[in-house]
């Protein structure tokens, strides 16, 4: 009876490793240098100037998200979203569902770490010093390097050819620049959140992204927008496919 040897090529199967850990080293050298020319993008952007800046009474969004803060770190939550004598509501009232209010909270909070003065109540209306301006651009990018650029990562990884390109379209699209970090929006952080909802849809976890899906429409309520077709896949695959998967 004949006897099969398999023949083994240390030497072959070290090169082999070597070149995956290379190939490893080279891809997320890449996305790192992609997130990199992203973050320079979005830097570059502040340097230019916002809507309502100098503009009394009301001075933009700039004021609006500074004046979340300043109320949110400042009242109970039960006065967040109610008129009061102590929060006017016709005076950038807080309009956008609790994640966000508990995000302002953060870095309101944070705010006040620095420098109080940022979002002392009523005294702080109008205050568009230097110092409270680039804390305000490291709060957007912040937020952006941590929902959105991890969500477009993880998608982008997901899929078998031009991930990188991919990452980079996503990345620096014009509109999603200039609107949050010219204007201090914090749009990435609902599309980041919903971003992570197609990829864990794409990964069959299916319950983990329609948390997601809440997490994004409980920050922005122009994630309705999405709630449809959200709706309509999960019932699709709840009619037609088992489920395998949390």
């Amino acid at each position: 009876m004949s006897k099969k040897f398999k023949i083994t090529r240390p030497h072959a199967q070290v090169k082999t490793r070597k070149a995956n850990e290379t190939g490893k080293v080279s891809t997320n050298l890449k996305f790192f240098l992609t997130a990199l020319t992203a973050i320079c993008f979005r830097w570059s952007t502040g340097f230019g100037t916002y809507s309502g800046f100098n503009n009394p009474p009301m001075y933009g969004d700039f004021e609006a998200q500074r004046h979340w803060m300043e109320i949110t770190v400042n009242l109970p939550l039960r006065e967040w979203y109610i008129h009061t004598n102590r929060n006017d509501l016709m005076y950038w009232g807080l309009d956008y569902p609790p994640l966000t209010a508990y995000h302002s909270f953060l870095f309101g909070k944070l705010a006040q770490y620095f420098n109080a003065s940022w979002v002392e109540l009523y005294k702080s209306r109008g205050f568009e010093g230097t110092d409270l301006k680039l804390f305000m651009r490291y709060t957007v990018l912040i937020s952006d390097v941590l929902v959105f650029f991890t969500s477009c990562y993880a998608y982008s990884k997901s899929l078998p050819l031009h991930m990188h390109l991919l990452f980079l379209f996503m990345l620096i699209y014009p509109g999603n620049i200039l609107i949050d970090h010219g204007h201090f929006q914090f749009n990435c952080v609902s599309l980041g959140l919903y971003i992570w909802t197609c990829t864990l849809l794409h990964w069959n976890y299916d319950i983990s992204a329609a948390v997601f899906f809440v997490f994004s429409l409980s920050f922005k309520q122009m994630e309705l927008y999405h709630a449809p077709a959200i709706f309509c896949y999960l019932l699709g695959k709840c009619l037609y496919s088992p489920r395998k998967k949390g």
